[in-house]
């Protein structure tokens, strides 16, 4: 019997060990959150005085858009500080802001390999895109997992992303 509890309590520590290192549907829609804020402010900043959207340049917009959906992209943020925690990150607040750091320099290496009025053409539709999203069209786009934008951990087994 003393055998078969250990044996269960190795199992379901195990288990939990797995469940931490992997992302539910909710840790995966807030970092893909995350991911779209942090690339807008990029293009936003970069293509400010080469575009416009309905008359404001493109950083005004983005500003515009996080102001509007500032508690959205603040309970992502609170999503991944508790998926950090209950990883067992000693520093939840400084890998949030490694994760966004990183998406930035993703989306600014484009920029520094292309001319900037290609990457304002190809990019700043983006913040168009935006300009009249809903909470729940953010969410439904947010929850959508593409092949050329995958999320930094493997989804749980439970997780059903893109609704």
């Amino acid at each position: 019997m003393r055998y078969l509890l250990i044996g269960l309590l190795i199992l379901f520590n195990g288990a939990q060990a797995a469940q931490a290192s992997c992302y539910g549907s909710l840790e995966a829609e807030a970092e893909q959150g995350i991911r779209i804020h942090s690339e807008l402010m990029v293009i936003g900043l970069n293509c400010q005085h080469m575009a416009s959207v309905k008359g404001k340049n493109l950083y005004a917009a983005y500003r515009e858009f996080t102001s509007l959906h500032q508690d959205l992209i603040t309970s992502y943020e609170d999503v991944l500080l508790a998926y950090y925690k209950r990883s067992g990150d000693p520093n939840p607040e400084a890998q949030l802001n490694l994760l966004r750091t990183s998406f930035a320099n993703k989306i600014s290496q484009d920029a520094a390999n292309m001319r900037p009025d290609i990457f304002c053409q190809k990019f700043s539709p983006r913040i168009a895109q935006v300009e009249n999203l809903s909470r729940n069209d953010m969410r439904q786009w947010a929850a959508t997992i593409y092949p050329s934008h995958p999320v930094s951990r493997p989804l749980c087994a439970s997780a059903s992303v893109g609704r």
